[in-house]
Formats: C-alpha cells, sequence, structure tokens
C-alpha cells in the first residue's frame, strides 16, 4: 500500500503537471533568463516578482504631488488624518491592490487635485486610473 500511495502522490504532483510545467518554464524564461537572477537574493527575486505586501504610509503621503492644493490646505490634511484611521486593507483598497511594485512606495507617486467645482458639496470624489489622479474636491 505504502509503495502504490508514494507512486499515486508522485504521479499527482509530479508526471501529471511535468509536460505543462516544462512549457510555463520555457516562455518564462524566454522573458526572464534565469542567468538574470543569480543577482538577486531569493527574498529580493520574490519582491521584484510579486512586490511588496507592507507599506509605509506616511512615505506615501510624503510623495504625493498636489494640483492646485497645497500640503497645507484643510481638505488635505482632513483627507491624511482619514487614510490613517483607516484598517490596513482600506488602505490597500485604496490603492487599488494589496501589492506594490518591487520599487515600494519611494518610487510610487500619485496625485491629488482639486477639480475646482462650482458647488464642491455636491461633486463626487473621482479619479484618474490612468494617470493616477485623485480628483477632490474641497
Amino acid at each position: 500500500r505504502k509503495e502504490y500511495v508514494d507512486l499515486y502522490v508522485n504521479y499527482i504532483f509530479n508526471k501529471s503537471v511535468q509536460k505543462p510545467f516544462e512549457d510555463f518554464m520555457q516562455g518564462f524564461l524566454r522573458g526572464c533568463p534565469a542567468r538574470s537572477w543569480k543577482m538577486f537574493f531569493p527574498e529580493e527575486l520574490q519582491v521584484l516578482l510579486q512586490g511588496h505586501t507592507t507599506f509605509d504610509w506616511h512615505l506615501l503621503e510624503k510623495n504625493v504631488m498636489y494640483t492646485v492644493y497645497e500640503k497645507s490646505d484643510q481638505t488635505i490634511r482632513n483627507f491624511w488624518t482619514v487614510f490613517h484611521k483607516l484598517p490596513e486593507k482600506k488602505k490597500k483598497m485604496f490603492l487599488g491592490s494589496d501589492r506594490i511594485t518591487g520599487y515600494g512606495l519611494e518610487c510610487f507617486r500619485f496625485c491629488i487635485k482639486d477639480p475646482q467645482v462650482e458647488n464642491p458639496d455636491k461633486s463626487p470624489t473621482y479619479a484618474s486610473t490612468c494617470y493616477l489622479i485623485l480628483f477632490l474636491p474641497r
């Protein structure tokens, strides 16, 4: 019985996926040759491929650019006060992902812009995700 179980487990986890895995590996290595990986420690390569899962939210705040707004404006101060009180999961939802590129937040920049609408109380907050702009009415 033990031999049967060993053979079955080997088939399920190795033999049955061998061809699809080899095809995947061949395609993957075309785009990312293994010789390029040698410069990384395993932890660095993991971050490079998967991104960071922990963020320095104050660094994000520091790197934000403002259009029409100043960092000292009350709307901006209120935004960051509320943002920093959010649970970690909600902050990541704000970014749209639970991971950020391997470069980290020091290279991630977005802009908060005043849309300068006539009646800010009736204008919703919206974003241009392509250009990383949050339009935040006063």
